[in-house]
């Protein structure tokens, strides 16, 4: 069911237990996460989904639990081709993580997590590999109780997204992951699927002007993402009004909390979240594994609103 890596001596008695399927690493991890729902919900949505046969990674899956005196301290977890993520969990545990880490991948593209733990793991990981971090988009993870309405809704309405709208959207995602330094792969093939699930959503007016969906479900939230509205229909509020009623829709369903992750470079974004009732839980950055040439300032774009 797990692998115990002792290669390294880490402080505290840390060890690491690799778990062989989504479901046996919810089993151990599941109630230690839901302590703190909204800053785990990347973790636990992505963990659900694969155990539910939702998301098929492009390789095999890594989910792991960082245990100190045989309790959870923190968990790591990977979906390629996306970056390894972290949790809050001991600084110490960084050598014995990366350890395991290398035993199943030999290379990641970089880390997510809070900024402690993925620049310590980043350390452990790039040296012997001839790679150093560069910091990325450092983002903030949002939680929202109750909607606060826009002051102002302008022309249009939301709706769902239609089968009609997949031309379009398909590239407004392909845009979105190059804003937002984030991979999506066949940017089509993954509008088409939160469409067929009914949770792609458009704001309309003279055809689509914004998207925005509804994705990673925990026990008691729903994470709103690729909230994308194209350069030239930009600052009319049209990200705004459709985040609001993506929003109203999570709470309608019976869910307590709705999430987002925001960039913390664009702050209108957090700005209009705010507004609309959003309040910060915690910061999280992307750390990105480069050859020592590459090393440049951090980067990072908005999906406007």
């Amino acid at each position: 069911m797990f692998t115990t890596i002792h290669t390294r001596d880490a402080p505290m008695a840390i060890r690491i237990r690799r778990f062989a399927t989504a479901q046996h690493f919810l089993r151990r991890a599941e109630p230690w996460l839901l302590r703190a729902e909204a800053a785990n919900n990347l973790v636990l949505s992505v963990a659900y989904a694969v155990a539910r046969g939702e998301l098929e990674p492009a390789g095999d899956a890594y989910f792991a639990t960082v245990e100190h005196d045989g309790k959870v301290a923190g968990c790591a977890f990977r979906t390629p081709p996306h970056k390894l993520a972290l949790t809050r969990m001991p600084l110490g545990a960084a050598p014995a993580l990366a350890d395991d880490v290398a035993a199943a991948y030999d290379a990641v593209p970089g880390v997510l997590g809070p900024e402690p733990e993925a620049l310590r793991f980043a350390d452990e990981w790039g040296p012997p590999r001839g790679l150093r971090a560069r910091r990325g988009m450092r983002q903030r993870i949002y939680r929202l109780h109750a909607l606060t309405p826009p002051a102002a809704v302008p022309p249009g309405r939301a709706r769902a997204a239609a089968a009609s709208d997949l031309p379009t959207l398909g590239r407004w995602f392909a845009a979105f992951a190059e804003e937002a330094r984030v991979p999506v792969p066949h940017a089509e093939d993954v509008a088409a699927r939160y469409l067929e699930s009914g949770d792609l959503f458009v704001w309309e007016h003279d055809g689509p002007a914004s998207m925005a969906a509804r994705v990673g479900r925990t026990p008691n939230g729903v994470r709103v993402a690729f909230v994308y509205t194209p350069p030239e229909r930009r600052g009319r509020g049209y990200a705004t009004a459709l985040v609001a009623d993506v929003t109203a829709r999570i709470l309608a369903a019976g869910y307590r909390f709705a999430f987002l992750f925001t960039d913390l470079g664009n702050p209108t974004s957090n700005r209009i979240y705010t507004a609309l009732g959003y309040r910060p839980v915690c910061d999280v950055v992307d750390v990105e594994l480069v050859a020592p040439e590459e090393v440049v300032r951090p980067a990072g774009a908005g999906a406007g609103s």
